[in-house]
């Protein structure tokens, strides 16, 4: 990098080290030697925590040469898309939660793994509080994971909307994901959990009670399907408004729908 860049603030600094080196999803021990070394950085405290210690080397440089440029270099060598190269949705996950924190500074990490100038931000935006605020809510509820995962900040942009359009989806996938069936909504329900001959069933199907069970249970996910999916599906979003407490509602049953087929027998 030609251009000086200036030193990263503390609070601001630990958020991106905590990315870059998160426990489960970050770069592993190894990769974070490797990370500091080709950075021309200092690995000052090896036996550390990983995000300490990538803390306590940017801290170091930045001392050192008043700049964050080594810092920057680290982060576009750590997310060069070639290292996610089978693994593209955690490189965007990754890359988004960096984003949240690079906004600060007036940069972003672009799909080519280059830093690029932005407006520096000076608040968590609309978006962002939204899913943090969904995400809450939902885990309050100890909605199912194939659900929460349907309510990152790049969904809820535009309202609610396109959530719960993922969210209703995630349900057919199961279904069809369980049975190998192509079908989609009302047939992909009639054949999967038809009586007499289903394919996936929610209960012994011994007697008229829980034949009837099957039955209600076949006919809410078409229900479900009908009123959300596709009409999400087709209609504009400035036609079909969905607030927050529609969108916790309805993903809370989408989370009853995939908790029933996770314990359904397969046939």
């Amino acid at each position: 990098m030609s251009k000086k860049f200036p030193v990263i603030k503390e609070n601001i600094l630990e958020g991106i080290c905590r990315v870059v080196a998160d426990t489960s999803d970050g770069l592993t021990g190894t990769e974070l030697k490797k990370a500091i070394m080709d950075s021309k950085m200092t690995d000052v405290n090896p036996e550390m925590t990983k995000w300490k210690r990538l803390y306590n080397s940017c801290v170091d440089i930045q001392n050192r040469t008043g700049f964050s440029n080594n810092i920057l270099t680290l982060i576009q060598k750590s997310y060069h898309p070639s290292r996610f190269i089978n693994n593209k949705e955690k490189f965007e996950e990754r890359r988004s939660e960096l984003n949240k924190i690079l906004s600060f500074i007036g940069l972003k990490l672009n799909e080519k793994g280059v830093l690029n100038n932005v407006v520096t931000a000076e608040t968590i935006t609309d978006s962002q509080q939204r899913a943090t605020q969904l995400l809450t809510k939902l885990k309050d509820r100890n909605v199912h994971e194939d659900v929460v995962k349907f309510c990152k900040s790049e969904l809820l942009e535009d309202n609610y909307f396109h959530a719960v359009f993922e969210a209703t989806k995630s349900v057919a996938d199961k279904i069809r994901l369980l049975t190998g069936l192509t079908d989609d909504g009302n047939s992909l329900v009639v054949t999967a959990f038809n009586v007499n001959n289903p394919r996936l069933k929610i209960n012994d199907l011994s007697d008229e009670t829980r034949k009837s069970e099957q039955k209600g249970f076949a006919n809410l996910l078409t229900g479900f399907f009908g009123m959300f999916r596709n009409t999400v599906a087709h209609a504009p979003k400035i036609f079909w408004i969905i607030e927050e407490q529609d969108a916790l509602d309805i993903m809370t049953m989408a989370s009853l729908l995939h908790r029933r087929i996770d314990n359904a027998e397969i046939i």
